[in-house]
């Protein structure tokens, strides 16, 4: 396990992406559990297996196939990361946030992250769309924050700002996007959880106490690399399963997978839209 990168290391990685595709995209995706199929959007696109990439981690989880898909989507240039990892599955911080890391020394200057998250908000239910309007970032409260250790001053601040991490113009475009299209959406708080274990019934009481909406185990690593290296960032959650606050239903990873086929249509929409208003 790899807990620095270098610089160097960095562009090696970007260079080899540079290898393999002509294009300069300056609009990166990340999908998340089930939702890979919006990858199939995208037109004349160049694909590179993550193995084929120097230090950049297989996912062990279903649901996130490995390849760098990069092409055309509504006339914009765009880089999508088919799959990620996370945390749980044994990576270091840096490991999992490399992806942003290269895309930025790409030229990657808007960052669109999708997920699938559990409900805390009783209002949201499965198939429903959240817009991250901001985040509560419990691994990085407890120290496992992407920027600990040695600052890269190239790509950005020891101490950069989270106070509007999700940027509220490109969150605008993307909610009239949604309207005009009659897709029901809501704006809501991630929280990040290290998982894999799902939250208790307490957990959940206790992340609702504190002003979250929804929870997952993924995004919020990705976004702070994202704005300490001064890209902007649209957060999008799509709702896996009904909240369980009193312990009453038991949650699946099928059932997150499942869910997915449902927002699949609903996002492709979103982010299409959004991409045409850009």
């Amino acid at each position: 396990m790899k807990e620095f990168f270098t610089l160097a290391e960095i562009d090696e990685v970007a260079d080899v992406v540079r290898s393999y595709t002509k294009r300069k995209p300056k609009i990166g995706l990340i999908l998340g559990s089930g939702l890979g199929n919006l990858a199939e959007s995208v037109i004349e696109a160049d694909e590179i297996p993550y193995e084929k990439l120097p230090y950049w981690k297989l996912s062990t989880v279903q649901g996130h196939s490995g390849k760098l898909v990069i092409g055309e989507l509504e006339g914009k240039e765009v880089i999508v990361m088919k799959g990620r990892t996370h945390y749980y599955e044994g990576y270091s911080m840096q490991e999992i946030t490399l992806p942003v890391r290269v895309m930025q020394r790409l030229g990657v200057e808007i960052l669109i992250v999708t997920n699938a998250a559990g409900a805390i908000n009783p209002d949201y239910a499965p198939g429903d769309v959240m817009f991250i309007s901001d985040h509560i970032s419990m691994i990085g409260m407890t120290g496992n924050n992407p920027l600990r250790g040695p600052n890269l001053d190239e790509l950005g601040p020891r101490f950069p700002d989270m106070s509007q991490a999700y940027d509220r113009v490109l969150l605008d475009k993307a909610k009239k996007v949604a309207d005009q299209n009659q897709i029901k959406t809501f704006s809501g708080v991630y929280c990040a959880l290290s998982g894999p274990s799902y939250e208790s019934p307490a957990d959940l009481r206790f992340l609702k106490t504190i002003g979250a909406d929804a929870v997952g185990m993924s995004t919020v690593p990705e976004v702070i690399i994202a704005r300490h290296g001064g890209t902007r960032v649209l957060g999008i959650s799509g709702i896996s399963n009904k909240a369980n606050l009193d312990g009453s239903t038991i949650t699946t990873h099928d059932e997150v997978v499942e869910a997915g086929i449902v927002l699949v249509p609903k996002l492709t929409t979103i982010i299409k839209g959004f991409l045409a208003t850009l």
